[in-house]
């Protein structure tokens, strides 16, 4: 038994002396199987191998990362990436056009009809269309004034958009109006056969611009003091479903 153990360490430790006398062992090893992340630098910054690869211990590694030529290299390859960023943000920024590049909508840009639907009852549609030739914004609600009508409708919270909307030319938004309640409980009820609406600027309750007065049926529009609108929306079945 003893013999039986005897012979395997003596051949290893045969071995690893062989190792060391003919320069091979861990370091060969590790050469011949590069670091994964190794390799990711060297095709990355290929000056940079040519430098590191001259000496094998970590100072020497160091060295040449520092040196003249990989600086230059980083410092040309960082001046080209953020101009083509630059030009693309600015591509970016231009198409969707900035709030300093936007006007308001009001009547002065838009077109503005008013136009009574069947479903849902009693509600009637606004439809904005800007016919500028800049971008504009619908900002907040329409203020609206049937006839000389001392009050202003109020608004519907729940359709508030998450974010302004923007009209490019030739674009439209909406509002809903619910002009009376179906069950006839509103009071002060009306017929009305002039309309005008208002715009709001960029702070709630602030004159946008001219307003506009868009033609009503020829019977008129019947409201009462249930009269609500919703805001500025950009989409027609959106608009419709307060």
């Amino acid at each position: 038994m003893r013999k039986y153990h005897a012979l395997p360490v003596a051949l290893l430790a045969t071995l690893a002396l062989t190792a060391c006398q003919d320069g091979t062992g861990t370091k060969d090893e590790g050469a011949a199987h590069p670091d994964p992340a190794s390799a990711t630098v060297t095709a990355t910054h290929p000056a940079e191998d040519r430098v590191g690869g001259k000496g094998t211990s970590g100072t020497t590694g160091t060295q040449g990362t520092t040196g003249g030529t990989g600086t230059q290299g980083t410092s040309g390859a960082t001046g080209t990436q953020p101009t083509k960023g630059d030009k693309s943000a600015k591509g970016d920024k231009a198409a969707k056009g900035t709030t300093a590049t936007r006007v308001s909508c009001n009547g002065s840009n838009t077109t503005v009809t008013a136009q009574p639907v069947r479903r849902p009852l009693n509600h009637m549609l606004l439809t904005v269309k800007n016919t500028g030739s800049k971008m504009c914004d619908l900002t907040y609600y329409p203020v609206l004034r049937f006839d000389e009508m001392q009050w202003v409708p109020r608004p519907i919270k729940d359709s508030k958009p998450q974010a302004v909307t923007t009209l490019a030319p030739g674009e439209s938004g909406y509002a809903g109006v619910s002009l009376s309640a179906a069950d006839g409980s509103g009071e002060w009820g009306t017929t009305s056969h002039k309309l005008t609406v208002g715009f709001q600027g960029r702070t709630p309750n602030s004159d946008g611009g001219p307003s506009a007065l868009p033609t009503l049926p020829a019977k008129g529009v019947y409201y009462d003091s249930t009269l609500t609108v919703t805001y500025w929306l950009r989409d027609m079945d959106d608009a419709l479903t307060y």
